[in-house]
């Protein structure tokens, strides 16, 4: 392959402003932002229409948590990395383009998802729905490791940070725009017309992108004379990567904090819902989406605030996130625990402005201790853990331990359990069981899924932890400093 040299003023590196003018780096980085936007709009929509969706489909809090955990994460780690190590040798673009179509249309037909009688076996609506939901996760998985090997090709090292900081705020974008789109639909007219409303756009969006985004040099904001070598082979990867410990503590990290956030925003819906008796757009609209806004504010303040200060103190990049995740703790136990909505919804929303911190930190970590050739390798093994064990397990954690507390509590009160489930508790069909089974549920049915949440609150201070013990190693691992 050919050599890449980026243009320089007097040879030194951070004088490199990045491929293309300015005003073309920021539409670049607006649209991958726009794209990781609805890659957590298409993501995050099943957790906002779960209160409506559980006792429809006649599921329990565990098989709600493989849907919207293990079931997606599972072919979406496993497909990243393949894809990963295709992007770092072809057309990040066209790669980007062809997942953002697959997961928009997989999105659209988890509408479709219903009872389904082939011959004479008979496929329930959940596995029709698990099958889109991995759909939708092979799709996802071509979104982040190109987008950000592109980043930091656009982007010099000395803004990365602050670049990637702001494509990290499509996490919390697309949970709140998730909440605001899917929450009204919901309540306006059903779930299923959700799907509809919020996969279709991506196809256009898809086009879009890959008739106005050029595929940058790889490469390009490298140091003056950096040769584009072949591409390493995985195991050359993982071997740069077992030099780095402050990539491994930031994973052990970042995979706490996905675990936490993951199992805690499948189920908040759902939680508010059954706790305080409000409809699923009401939850969706006038408290998740300010709770996404406020986080998706804090993601950005911690990537500026990082990128100010990296210069003289690189381990801002890992403390300011270890000081945000145990700060939120208090404040989401508070949230959990309060009977009043009002200040749950206060709680929750200063715990996400402090909390999402990470994110940026996790990008800048990964991308910044490894060299060019390897980024979108190294980016993918993070996602790899982080998915897998966060994504994937979060969730189920959640939904496990609920069904548990749910069905300990059941029997406590003296009720066999096969006499009540947890969807006989639902508000639209409790009249249907005797007064005895609606005093049971009323013991019950918020209760067990509230300590599940509280439990899950807590481990952010392992997560804490793992950034504080990142700390210290930055300055000998990162190898992009300016």
């Amino acid at each position: 392959m050919t050599a890449v040299t980026p243009p320089k003023e007097g040879g030194a590196i951070d004088q490199i402003t990045g491929y293309g003018t300015k005003r073309y780096r920021t539409y670049v980085l607006s649209a991958l932002t726009l794209i990781y936007i609805m890659n957590f709009v298409d993501r995050g929509l099943l957790a906002v229409v779960g209160p409506e969706l559980v006792p429809e489909l006649g599921i329990s809090d565990t098989q709600f948590g493989l849907l919207t955990g293990f079931g997606f994460a599972l072919l979406y780690t496993i497909v990243g990395i393949p894809l990963a190590r295709y992007a770092d040798k072809a057309h990040r673009v066209w790669i980007m383009s062809v997942c953002v179509a697959l997961w928009s249309l997989m999105t659209a037909l988890c509408g479709l998802a219903t009872e389904v009688t082939v011959g004479s076996v008979t496929i329930g609506a959940f596995w029709i729905l698990l099958m889109c939901r991995v759909g939708v996760g092979i799709g996802e998985a071509g979104c982040t490791p190109p987008a950000n090997s592109l980043i930091a090709d656009y982007y010099a090292p000395r803004d990365r940070s602050q670049a990637l900081g702001v494509y990290a705020m499509g996490v919390t974008l697309g949970t709140m725009f998730a909440n605001l789109i899917g929450g009204w639909v919901t309540d306006a007219f059903d779930w299923r017309t959700a799907f509809f409303v919020v996969g279709l756009p991506g196809l256009l969006l898809a086009v879009v992108f890959k008739l106005t985004v050029k595929e940058p040099p790889r490469g390009y904001t490298d140091p003056a004379g950096t040769q584009s070598k072949e591409q390493v082979t995985l195991r050359e990867a993982i071997s740069e990567l077992t030099t780095k410990p402050a990539f491994w503590l930031m994973t052990g990290g970042a995979t706490v904090a996905a675990f936490c956030g993951y199992g805690i925003s499948s189920f908040q819906s759902i939680f508010l819902v059954r706790a305080h008796e409000i409809t699923a757009g009401e939850a969706a609209i006038w408290i998740n989406a300010p709770v996404s806004l406020s986080s998706a504010i804090g993601t950005f303040v911690t990537g500026w605030l990082a990128t100010k200060l990296y210069k003289k103190h690189p381990g801002a990049i890992a403390w300011l996130p270890a000081a945000g995740l145990v700060l939120s703790v208090p404040f989401y136990v508070f949230a959990f625990t309060t009977q009043n909505l009002l200040f749950a919804a206060i709680g929750l929303i200063i715990a996400g402005f402090v909390k999402y911190g990470y994110l940026a930190a996790q990008y800048t970590i990964g991308q910044g201790v490894v060299s060019m050739r390897v980024r979108a390798t190294a980016t993918a093994v993070l996602l790899f853990v982080v998915n897998l064990i966060g994504y994937g397990f979060g969730p189920l954690f959640i939904g496990a331990i609920s069904d548990i507390f749910f069905g300990n509590g059941v029997a406590e009160l003296g009720v066999a359990a096969d006499e009540l489930t947890r969807n006989q508790c639902h508000p639209r069909v409790i009249g249907e069981i005797s007064e005895n089974l609606q005093s049971v549920c009323g013991e019950v049915y918020a209760q067990s899924l509230q300590s599940a949440m509280v439990i899950m609150a807590l481990l952010y201070i392992a997560s804490s932890l793992f950034f504080l013990l990142t700390w210290p190693r930055l300055e000998k691992d990162m190898v992009d400093r300016n």
